[in-house]
């Protein structure tokens, strides 16, 4: 078997753009050792004094994990020190950070340590990215310019640390996942041109809120209920939707009391996911229309969520649309 690790994947894909100047290549390369380094902690978090909260609350109300607070260091020296992107966005941070380097084409939207609050234990984690591209091409990038589309973007891809430590992503031309060799300490291919399963195993939803959902929510969990699939809820973003994206499977963050704005923040869960399960062959929804065409109004917007089949979000859909009336 040829063993293809992710910077050879890289450099293949580079070689189709003729305009390339490698530049985005080298961006993901710094994602991916920042991986890496994060992956080294993950495994070994037991050991050292980084378990557990940190005291803080970021931006979007949430504990701060110590783990959380060193991925977010890690991503932010090697994407910074390689001063390869315009601006730098953080579910940890309420600020966007500006290269040290002029001259950067790409914005990146990064969760650097998704679910952190089950590490202590052992449930995977992951770390989740989005890449736009600059819309000027001089001048300081500003707040709106990191306001862009989920459709605008031109990667976007996660990190799962689990039983392995495996990287997907996509830049539009498919869904490609890397599972990491630590003996030989590279990103290998794996998983090429990942398509969601036609047939729809799971579907996943946190049950314990089902006194705050809505009607039509009651309804469309039912009939995934009627319909024979087998419940799946770990809790664990990454884990959950990479799941259903090898598997199949439907996975709902609706909108209920506790939550009233969603759950998933926009830019740095929702869209960069969305775009992988586009890519795979499935649809992602806020109830009413596509996640990728929402014009964020600000950095921490959280939104609800249905990924899916195009079947499935079709039905959801028409059935949120009835609730609307």
């Amino acid at each position: 078997m040829e063993l293809v690790s992710i910077d050879h994947f890289l450099l293949e894909q580079q070689r189709k753009y003729k305009a390339a100047t490698g530049e985005f290549s080298e961006l993901l390369s710094d994602i991916t050792f920042a991986a890496k380094v994060v992956a080294a902690e993950v495994r070994k978090a037991g050991l050292v004094n980084i378990l557990g909260e940190a005291g803080l609350e970021n931006v979007s109300g949430d504990t701060v994990q110590k783990l959380d607070m060193y991925a977010h260091d890690v991503f932010v020296k090697i994407l910074g020190a390689g001063g390869r992107f315009a601006a730098f966005t953080s579910e940890e941070s309420d600020e966007v950070l500006l290269s040290p380097n002029k001259g950067g084409k790409y914005i990146v939207h990064i969760d650097p340590l998704d679910g952190s609050s089950n590490i202590d234990v052992n449930v995977s984690v992951g770390t989740i990215f989005s890449i736009h591209k600059r819309k000027k091409t001089n001048g300081k990038p500003t707040i709106k310019e990191t306001l862009q589309k989920g459709r605008d973007q031109v990667c976007a891809g996660y990190v799962l640390y689990g039983s392995s430590v495996m990287l997907v992503y996509t830049t539009g031309r498919g869904v490609h996942g890397f599972t990491f060799d630590p003996e030989k300490g590279e990103f290998l291919l794996s998983h090429e041109n990942i398509k969601l399963p036609e047939k729809q195993k799971y579907y996943s939803i946190n049950e314990s809120y089902s006194g705050m959902w809505s009607e039509e929510v009651v309804k469309i969990v039912e009939l995934q209920k009627k319909s024979g699939r087998s419940l799946r809820w770990i809790g664990s973003l990454v884990a959950d939707f990479h799941r259903n994206l090898l598997k199949g499977g439907l996975l709902m963050y609706p909108l209920n009391s506790k939550t009233p704005e969603g759950k998933y923040r926009l830019m740095f869960e929702a869209n960069p996911l969305a775009m992988i399960m586009k890519e795979a062959g499935g649809v992602t929804s806020f109830g009413s229309g596509s996640i990728l065409d929402i014009k964020p109004r600000e950095i921490h917007q959280r939104v609800p969520f249905f990924c899916g089949s195009k079947a499935d979000i079709q039905l959801i859909e028409r059935l949120m649309r009835r609730e609307q009336k």
